[in-house]
């Protein structure tokens, strides 16, 4: 394998199916394209000696820019001889390697995505969170503001894994909805990256629902989504509805931690597993929405528990946050922390405590966010995990 210069006399669409007039120019993926076999093609243009030259050092030029921006493809189509006789490129298109982007900062990408649009200020948000977090996938689009003519509203998505969420797209949007953007979390995401991509997608005004769907086959524990989920549901005090799809494995838990969480909203969230079929849920989320009588989605700050303004507030810093204990509460709680954290956090003379080293505990933000919700779930307050998502806040401050 090695990187190919496809080049054609003619340009326009479909050179690739050209195959008569086509020639393909294998490059050495340091030295480039050999000097003969590039003379050999732009020797059969019908140029003159002079322009075949300057052809063939455009041609080389080609490969240079691209390697040395680590592009995955660069087309120039067309490539015009003016009539002062230089070649210039009439319009062109690169592709940079996404991995490749930290490394050119003079290229000035934002983001490393293809958008159709300039990245908005909640795109800018979400690819932060990506690029903090490597453990899955995090992606964000966002699609439309307002619901099209005719349409039921808008509806905030989450998917996980490309296939499945394309298909559940497609049966929301047969539902009569408009799709506000497109999320996926998948590759085993951490219940915290599932948290903040929650909490971004709520940060949309004007939603009048939540629907959440995958491949339903996913190999990743489905529990850790659900308590991302239901943290984020919680703290938004969610109020619209909520339907969303779990299938792979561990699905049975994480329904019922969403059903659990349902009962201190005011919202209704249903969970399904992978034998439920998008177009079945996304009937039923049509029936939510219709129940709801036009309630639309004010995104808002999280709500805090009280505890976490006091002075003496048992505070431990995890990635991206940090652990508030009430310490005042610690004798009565202490049972319950010890029991949902794992064992993370233990008594020592009468305080909690981290039981591994800080390094090591900063790493545990997903366990300790299913201790939270757990807590909650549970009536037990005292114990929570504050999430940093930068510039969220300030953002929808700013949109009121």
């Amino acid at each position: 394998r090695a990187p190919t210069i496809i080049f054609a006399p003619s340009g326009g669409t479909g050179i690739e199916e050209r195959g008569a007039s086509t020639r393909r120019i294998a490059c050495d993926v340091n030295r480039g394209p050999g000097d003969s076999i590039v003379a050999e093609a732009t020797a059969s243009c019908g140029l003159s000696a002079t322009h075949a030259t300057q052809l063939a050092e455009s041609i080389r030029k080609l490969f240079t820019a691209a390697r040395k921006v680590e592009a995955r493809s660069l087309e120039i189509n067309p490539l015009v001889l003016t009539k002062e006789g230089q070649f210039v490129a009439a319009d062109c298109r690169i592709t940079i390697d996404d991995y490749a982007v930290a490394r050119h900062p003079e290229l000035k990408i934002e983001i490393a995505r293809e958008f159709d649009h300039p990245p908005t200020p909640l795109e800018r948000v979400a690819y932060a969170v990506e690029q903090n977090d490597h453990r899955g996938t995090f992606y964000f689009a966002q699609l439309a503001t307002t619901a099209a003519k005719d349409s039921k509203g808008l509806v905030g998505f989450h998917g996980a894994g490309g296939g499945g969420s394309m298909m559940s797209m497609d049966a929301i949007v047969n539902a009569g909805f408009t799709i506000a953007n497109f999320t996926d979390t998948s590759g085993n995401p951490s219940a915290s990256k599932v948290y903040r991509a929650s909490r971004i997608i709520l940060a949309q005004p004007d939603l009048v629902g939540y629907f959440g769907s995958g491949s339903g086959v996913a190999s990743q524990e489905q529990y850790w989504s659900a308590y991302g989920l239901a943290k984020a549901f919680w703290e938004l005090d969610l109020n619209i509805p909520a339907v969303i799809r779990l299938g792979g494995n561990t699905e049975d838990r994480a329904v019922e931690i969403l059903q659990r969480m349902s009962r201190l909203l005011g919202a209704s969230i249903e969970g399904y597993r992978k034998t439920d079929a998008p177009a079945t849920i996304a009937a039923r989320f049509a029936e939510l929405v219709a129940t709801g009588k036009g309630t639309k989605w004010k995104p808002r700050a999280p709500r805090l528990p009280k505890f976490v303004k006091d002075p003496s507030v048992t505070t431990i810093p995890v990635k991206g946050g940090r652990v508030r204990i009430d310490s005042a509460q610690w004798s009565q709680i202490r049972g319950a922390v010890e029991t949902h954290s794992g064992g993370l956090i233990v008594d020592r003379a009468g305080a909690p405590v981290s039981s591994v080293p800080g390094e090591e505990f900063a790493t545990k933000d997903s366990e300790l966010l299913a201790c939270d919700v757990e807590c909650r779930l549970g009536g037990v307050e005292g114990f929570y995990l504050e999430l940093d998502i930068p510039g969220l806040d300030e953002l929808i401050e700013g949109a009121r």
